[in-house]
């Protein structure tokens, strides 16, 4: 089976940065979109951006601008670089393999205002 670890939470003002690592292991099969997913405490887990496997990326009307997704198939990574944090982007962040039911543990992104 496909394992996925996410990595580069943290704590960070408003108007900063951070960048969110991927990492994919396991059975791999074949390599198709991937996916960042993120939950607020109270609300549902919603989708913030995907990557296809030849690199075409899609965002969420929430983020787009302001994220960026990226993949390096050759390290099994994928990416979301995070810029212009607001306090709304505070979050656990998923990384998911495709559309499947494989998702990573989820690091803790808060944006203090």
């Amino acid at each position: 089976q496909v394992q996925l670890v996410e990595s580069g939470g943290g704590l960070v003002q408003a108007g900063g940065s951070l960048t969110l690592s991927c990492a994919a292991s396991g059975n791999i099969f074949s390599i198709n979109t991937m996916g960042w997913y993120r939950q607020a405490a109270r609300n549902e887990r919603e989708l913030v951006a995907t990557v296809a496997d030849g690199g075409t990326a899609s965002y969420a009307d929430s983020v787009k601008g302001r994220f960026t997704i990226s993949r390096d198939n050759a390290k099994n990574t994928v990416y979301l670089q995070m810029t212009s944090l607001q306090p709304e982007d505070t979050a656990v962040y998923y990384c998911r393999y495709g559309f499947t039911a494989i998702w990573g543990q989820g690091t803790q992104v808060t944006v203090s205002s």
